[in-house]
């Protein structure tokens, strides 16, 4: 009886491990997806809406000028695609492990 008993507790005890982990699993996927969208947002408004907005009106301070809506896209998918070929590189470099 005892033995099933400590059994039964270190199932439990790794289900709220597991349980634990898919909470933080979530709460990143949360962050993320809620910073996601706020770039979206930021971006949307900035590119689509700013431009029909007469040029003195207060809110175009909390924006960067138009030139950057091209720029910062760029620049970001450039850096993407550099460090997509240094980790693809990395990988076909890095030595195979020989089975026995």
């Amino acid at each position: 009886m005892a033995i099933s008993t400590l059994g039964s507790l270190g199932l439990l005890s790794s289900r709220l491990g597991a349980c634990k982990m898919e909470l933080a699993d979530r709460a990143v996927g949360f962050l993320l997806t809620l910073i996601s969208l706020s770039i979206f947002t930021y971006y949307t408004f900035w590119v689509i809406i700013l431009p029909f907005v007469d040029s003195d009106h207060f809110i175009h301070q909390y924006f960067l000028p138009e030139e950057y809506a091209i720029l910062v896209p760029v620049f970001a998918g450039v850096a993407l695609l550099c460090f997509l070929c240094v980790f693809i590189g990395f990988v076909m470099l890095k030595p195979k492990k020989k089975k026995a």
